[in-house]
């Protein structure tokens, strides 16, 4: 996993081999994060499956719930098919604009 942490977000970037051993590493990682809005970053991986993207779900949903935003970037998936609760984005610009946006929501008071 590789981590570059920004003055708005930090982003996950995948560099195991499946999104499976991501998984394993980003739940022993997850408490270092938990206070930062999360992008985590696929899209250089191909074939990524919308079962896998799953494995996320019970994150976005602790996380959204807690005040923070959680994006997943991903190519090549139908994204409606993903459930209410997990974001994702074809491209990085699109999670740091949601990102933005969402904290603004939140200055806001929505």
């Amino acid at each position: 996993m590789l981590i570059e942490k920004n003055k708005q977000e930090t982003i996950l970037k995948c560099d195991e081999n499946t999104i499976s051993d991501f998984f394993i590493v980003f739940k022993e990682k997850y408490p270092n994060f938990k206070n930062a809005n999360i992008i985590i970053d696929f899209s250089d991986l191909k074939g990524v499956e919308t079962e896998k993207i799953l494995l996320l779900l019970h994150f976005s949903e602790n996380h959204r719930n807690n005040g923070m935003s959680f994006v997943i970037v991903v190519k090549g998936i139908d994204f409606d098919s993903l459930p209410d609760e997990i974001i994702a984005v074809p491209t990085l610009i699109e999670a740091k604009d949601i990102i933005e946006m969402e904290t603004i929501e939140r200055d806001l008071g929505f």
